[in-house]
């Protein structure tokens, strides 16, 4: 497939991007470039040949999902610069 300067100039209209001349012609070495690569997989048979989905046959080990309470609130409003019984307090950022 032969990539023309209308399909760069269409690529950019719907890609709401402006390319210069130097910039389209660039766009238009590298998508020949990709097109051909894939023209070039194309001719493959991978009839047999599983899609790789992971780069490695490692899997994850997940740990067990446990609820733990971590923190407790006590310990939590110990670290506030300023509180207020439950609270945290904050200056005011907001006027009326």
């Amino acid at each position: 497939m032969k990539i023309t300067d209308g399909d760069i100039q269409n690529l950019a209209h719907l890609s709401r991007l402006s390319l210069s001349d130097s910039e389209a012609g660039n766009m238009k070495k590298d998508l020949s470039k990709i097109v051909d690569f894939i023209a070039i997989i194309e001719k493959l048979d991978l009839e047999n040949i599983e899609p790789l989905v992971y780069m490695t046959q490692s899997e994850n080990i997940l740990r067990e999902d446990t609820v733990d309470l971590a923190m407790n609130h006590k310990e939590a409003m110990k670290n506030a610069p300023d509180a207020d019984s439950d609270y945290y307090r904050v200056p005011k950022v907001i006027d009326k």
